[in-house]
């Protein structure tokens, strides 16, 4: 078997049950530690997932279900993340007889203890000398990536006028709902924010956004000078974070905000329709005192906060534990 290593000879694997949000965040903390992983979608096979028992009893091989093969050798790392993924990230660790670094993304729920480092958001509340809290969702946006961006997507937006405001929109998940009307109404305040400060504005949806959502929300922004981008052609994701000089982003999305604080420019949240989990109000409101988010108020205002570095302090914290082990070369 192949394994993807760094030019140290570092190797790692990504450990993903396929949802796109936790697996990104696993290879923004790859990308931190500068090792190129093989990705791995593989959970606990049914009844395991449910036996905690399993991780401390089965192999790897009969635990696994998916796609990839889950055998030896195994890797120097192992990035996890995903409920159904940890008595699998546990099994392997027990399999290579702790030969292989085993770092889980996010709460794993149980099995803390047997984990080599946990890197989970402050909001989760957890404690314990393998836990690594973080102030958002683990992001590959800093200012490497930005600055690669600016100078890729600049020409591209040349023709708006200035400032530039980036508006993340994302759309309808298990808690929040955005709406036809909803959309309408967040089209119809950016429209009259760049009616009344002059700026133009650069449209991202999600793709949790509904189609009849994004349809209203570009109505809504008829006749506003805006870059809106509809799926085609590469992604200006990183371009938008890079080029504004505020961000407006709607508060569905952990991931989203922490991408725009990484930036250490102006965030502005935008409301949507649903009840917003006690994890969320704490993420939200950390980031308020810390003078990094405030809610959208219809103008732009300046602000003053040290930009989310996540994943490189991350990084930081797993290279320390790994002491004498082979090194990963960080990356900015």
């Amino acid at each position: 078997m192949t394994r993807a290593a760094d030019e140290r000879g570092l190797s790692c694997w990504v450990l993903s049950e396929g949802m796109a949000g936790t697996e990104n965040q696993c290879l923004a903390l790859a990308a931190a530690l500068g090792v190129t992983p093989e990705i791995k979608r593989a959970i606990t096979a049914a009844p395991w997932r449910w036996l905690k028992s399993a991780a401390t009893a089965l192999p790897p091989g009969l635990l696994a279900r998916g796609p990839d093969n889950v055998a030896p050798p195994w890797p120097d790392l192992v990035i996890a993340s995903g409920r159904k993924c940890v008595a699998l990230a546990l099994a392997i660790r027990r399999a290579s007889r702790g030969g292989s670094f085993v770092i889980f993304v996010q709460n794993p729920r149980w099995g803390r203890a047997g984990f080599d480092l946990i890197v989970a958001p402050r909001h989760d509340a957890l404690s314990g000398d393998n836990i690594f809290p973080t102030r958002g969702a683990l992001s590959r946006v800093n200012q490497a990536s930005l600055s690669a961006a600016a100078a890729e997507f600049a020409p591209e937006f040349a023709g708006l006028p200035r400032p530039l405001v980036a508006c993340l929109i994302g759309g309808t998940s298990r808690r929040h709902r955005l709406t036809p009307e909803g959309a309408r109404s967040i089209g119809e305040a950016l429209a009259k924010l760049a009616a009344g400060s002059g700026c133009g504005l650069l449209i991202t949806a999600s793709r949790r956004t509904p189609p009849a959502s994004f349809a209203a929300l570009e109505t809504a922004l008829a006749g506003a000078p805006a870059f809106i981008w509809r799926g085609a052609g590469e992604n200006p994701y990183l371009g938008f974070l890079a080029l504004a000089e505020t961000i407006v982003v709607t508060a569905d999305s952990v991931s989203m905000v922490s991408d725009a604080c990484a930036t250490g420019k102006p965030v502005h949240i935008l409301p949507v329709e649903g009840r917003q989990p006690a994890q969320f109000e704490k993420f939200f409101a950390a980031l308020q005192a810390e003078g990094a988010v405030r809610p959208f108020s219809g103008a732009l205002e300046p602000a003053d906060y040290t930009p989310l570095q996540d994943s490189a302090l991350a990084a930081a914290e797993i290279t320390r534990r790994l002491g004498p082990r082979k090194t990963p070369h960080q990356s900015g």
